[in-house]
């Protein structure tokens, strides 16, 4: 039986605390996706045959809204949680997320009286940089086959009370440039367990006939003052060795989508792309279908871990990330979104994001390593990077050494 999911009023103990259910939110500029509630779970089982697994539900699942909400993980022979919720809800237009029924009054703004007691980075700065060392080590050797790998790091924020969910994404949707996003993982206490996140990267969407996916790679640190900002905008759109590595992300998306099309295109090139923190190189990239009946899930899959998170060729950027990295990614690097029982869906690589469990979260941050790099550089650029949840959480990163 799955666990049920379920959110802590924050006025009452643990052992009287009134259990509420955690929504699914998923708010682009235009729009606010809201999943209330659950009426079933998708069974356990890797990404090759998520597909599969999915149409299986919807035909035995005649009850409830014919969709199912959540995340997926980095390593896809591990198991995503997907739910069925009893109702959805969608509002249109731009409005404060926190005063939507059904989400606002369920957990009030509570997070600014949270005191941080302390920010923990794991691993250190400098076993980061090593690491990144490291893995330079491999990509210049002559003849290697490793051509790119994502290495990330994380914070662990520890605060005097729980987080409160609503109050972190309202923050984050201030930048009306990046989808905000919360759902909810596997419960392993009695705490609600929540991946909260604001990212600028499209995965998939899927519409009848119609894909898009829309890839980052290659980024820089915005800045306060206009003039240095423009430069540094201008600085990544030149750079031989960010150009490079993003070309790499469109080329494989590019070459996995291919065989599925009668036609597939990048109509505007590579631009720049813009968040609140931070410049990227951007491709949105659309195509027609052969199939219109394989699923956005299905494509997902396929797609998943691009280069973008992982690195190049996927195998053996996988297993160094593995050997490299100090922690577990679980559903950081993975992606959140939606699908429906007709096939279509819109699934975001989940970046930028925290895993928030009551008084704790834990904050990630990733860059990809090229030929080119250097260890300060990624160091730097993972620190800008921590930048939008660390404000979202009220945190001066310059205070904690991040």
């Amino acid at each position: 039986m799955a666990h049920p999911l379920i959110w802590i009023d924050e006025d009452k103990q643990p052992e009287t605390a009134l259990a509420r259910p955690i929504p699914f939110v998923l708010k682009t500029a235009g729009e606010t996706m809201l999943a209330l509630g659950q009426t079933g779970t998708l069974d356990n089982g890797p990404l090759c045959n998520l597909a599969d697994r999915i149409a299986e539900f919807f035909d035995k699942q005649t009850e409830g809204p014919d969709v199912l909400v959540g995340a997926l993980p980095f390593d896809s022979s591990e198991t995503g949680h997907l739910i069925q919720p009893e109702r959805v809800l969608r509002v249109q237009g731009k409005h404060d997320i926190a005063a939507i029924p059904g989400l606002g009054d369920r957990a009030p703004l509570r997070s600014a009286a949270a005191k941080i007691l302390s920010v923990d980075p794991y691993p250190a700065p400098a076993d980061f940089a090593d690491a990144v060392g490291a893995a330079l080590d491999l990509l210049n050797t002559p003849g290697a086959a490793l051509r790119k790998v994502v290495l990330s790091r994380s914070l662990k924020v520890t605060a005097n009370r729980d987080f409160a969910v609503t109050d972190l994404m309202r923050r984050l949707s201030v930048d009306e440039s990046v989808t905000v996003f919360a759902t909810p993982l596997p419960v392993r206490t009695h705490r609600p367990r929540s991946l909260i996140g604001a990212t600028p990267e499209l995965l998939l969407e899927k519409r009848g006939g119609h894909i898009a996916s829309h890839p980052l790679a290659g980024s820089a640190r915005r800045h306060k003052d206009a003039q240095q900002d423009r430069d540094a905008a201008n600085a990544l759109l030149g750079s031989e060795k960010d150009r490079r590595e993003h070309e790499m992300v469109v080329e494989s998306i590019l070459d996995v989508l291919a065989p599925y099309c009668i036609d597939l295109s990048t109509p505007d090139g590579t631009g720049l792309r813009a968040t609140a923190s931070m410049w990227h190189l951007g491709t949105r990239i659309v195509g027609r279908l052969k199939d219109a009946s394989l699923s956005s899930v299905y494509f997902a899959a396929l797609l998943h871990p691009t280069p973008a998170v992982c690195g190049l060729p996927r195998r053996l950027a996988h297993d160094q990330i593995v050997s490299l990295e100090q922690h577990s990614r679980e559903f950081y690097a993975g992606a959140v979104g939606w699908c429906d029982s007709a096939g279509d869906g819109r699934w975001y690589v989940s970046i930028r994001c925290a895993e928030v469990d009551g008084d704790q979260a834990r904050l990630y941050a990733g860059a990809g390593i090229v030929p080119g790099s250097t260890p300060e550089g990624e160091l730097a650029e993972t620190s800008a990077k921590f930048r939008a949840m660390l404000d979202a959480f009220g945190i001066d990163g310059s205070k904690f050494g991040v």
